[in-house]
């Protein structure tokens, strides 16, 4: 009999920033105001087999307490394996000044974890007759119909930001807490790292406020990194994006371009298009065209769609000033 390890890794989402407490607890209440969303991502919709993703969040800044709370909801559904994963979580991040416009964001998460698999349309060799091949009802393995698995979770972040730039740390699972369906066995569910930042140019100049001949809102170039590790999987997500206000315009590449191995990871390269309206609401929309040996023909690549809206909920301090984070929009 041969045996073999399986791996498994978090759910990605292209617009992460669009998905701000998914990616870095430090980051709650990094709008300095109000601020929820939702985001949806369909992955590879060619298959056969469906990988659909589901976030939803909500945070809030209290200027006096220099902190930010939120709530995060996440699930992730694949039908390959009548697997879900449901996950609420309770966010925190407390915002120190270290300079005039630099600050340094610390936070930390704490989630109730679910997972729900159905494994009654599961086939097992011991069910088939090596004769006639027919398939019986009993396999002998000790699986249910139906299992579910409940656990704690524990999340970290940190992140430095001037008004141009900014760096950030993340890691979650930090406990790696056991994810086994059956008593008695482990299997843990592996930490996550991610290193993320990036840099943004004013283009507030004369020539660009003569764009679209009106315009007095934002022009900015902002290039950034995401990279991601979680063992044995690691990925690299390089982008730029242009924010023309309302329109924000954007590319990615998501892959590892420099490795050791035989075969490098071209994963995808994604287009991204925005609407960020002034009252707060902002609409982005984005594809990954896949540049792996899947083919992007046979997959359909992935469908991503986020919603946010931004707002000051409370007649505090805060009220008419700009937030310092520089982050990309999506």
């Amino acid at each position: 009999m041969y045996w073999a390890n399986v791996t498994a890794q978090d759910v990605q989402y292209s617009q992460f920033y669009a998905n701000p407490l998914y990616l870095n607890p430090a980051l709650t209440g990094a709008s300095e105001g109000t601020s929820m969303g939702v985001n949806y991502r369909n992955q590879w919709p060619g298959l056969e087999q469906s990988f659909v993703s589901y976030s939803a969040h909500v945070d809030h800044y209290f200027f006096g307490a220099k902190s930010g709370v939120g709530l995060i909801f996440n699930r992730a559904e694949q039908s390959m394996a009548n697997l879900s994963v449901s996950e609420i979580g309770l966010t925190y991040a407390y915002r120190a000044r270290l300079g005039f416009r630099s600050f340094l964001r610390i936070g930390g998460q704490v989630s109730y974890m679910d997972r729900d698999a159905f494994f009654g349309n599961l086939v097992f060799g011991s069910q088939i007759d090596d004769q006639t091949g027919a398939i019986g009802s009993v396999s002998g393995e000790n699986l249910g119909a139906d299992a579910r698995h409940q656990f704690v979770d524990y999340s970290v972040g940190a992140l430095y930001n001037n008004d141009n730039f900014w760096f950030g740390f993340s890691a979650h699972h930090i406990t790696q807490p056991n994810i086994s369906f059956l008593d008695g066995q482990f299997s843990k569910l592996p930490a996550k790292f991610s290193a993320h930042g990036g840099y943004k140019i004013d283009l507030s100049g004369a020539g660009a406020k003569n764009f679209l001949n009106r315009s007095t809102g934002n022009r900015e170039l902002t290039f950034a990194f995401n990279y991601k590790n979680q063992a044995p999987f690691q990925q690299l997500d390089l982008g730029a994006q242009v924010n023309l206000q309302p329109l924000v315009l954007g590319v990615w590449y998501r892959g590892i371009p420099v490795s050791g191995e035989s075969s490098f990871n071209n994963e995808s390269i994604i287009a991204l298009v925005g609407i960020a309206l002034g009252s707060g609401l902002s609409i982005g929309y984005s594809h990954d065209f896949t540049l792996s040996s899947l083919g992007n023909a046979n997959t359909g690549g992935a469908h991503e769609i986020s919603l946010r809206y931004s707002f000051l909920a409370t007649s505090s301090k805060g009220v008419g000033r700009k937030s310092s984070m520089p982050c990309f929009k999506y």
